[in-house]
């Protein structure tokens, strides 16, 4: 008695050719013209400020942020015991009149 017939054996074998270099399934190609940037690179301090407001815009537990500036939520945050982060109030008032650090991450987005 031999062996029991697999599927496979009725197909011929290929080989799989290698796959070119480039992203992988799951990651985004760079836009043309664009280089991919290395995760590396240290951030420069507007950037660091712009991710430390991004977080705080994605913090659920201070309560929604839409239709209101960053400053007012965080002082509405503070009225009501939440304990915002000092640093994010402190970026808000060196940057007083900036609408990329006073407005949300959904201030173009209408209501």
């Amino acid at each position: 008695m031999g062996r029991k017939r697999l599927i496979t054996d009725s197909y011929p074998i290929r080989k799989r050719r290698e796959d070119p270099p480039g992203p992988t399934k799951g990651e985004l190609a760079p836009e043309p013209g664009e280089e991919p940037q290395p995760e590396s690179l240290p951030l420069d301090a507007d950037d660091a400020d712009l991710e430390l407001l991004r977080q705080f815009d994605l913090a659920w537990q201070f309560g929604p942020c839409t239709g209101i500036t960053r400053l007012q939520r965080w002082l509405r945050a503070e009225q009501m015991g939440l304990e915002p982060p000092p640093e994010v109030r402190q970026v808000l008032q060196t940057h007083p009149g900036d609408p990329r650090y006073q407005c949300s991450l959904w201030h173009l987005y209408p209501l």
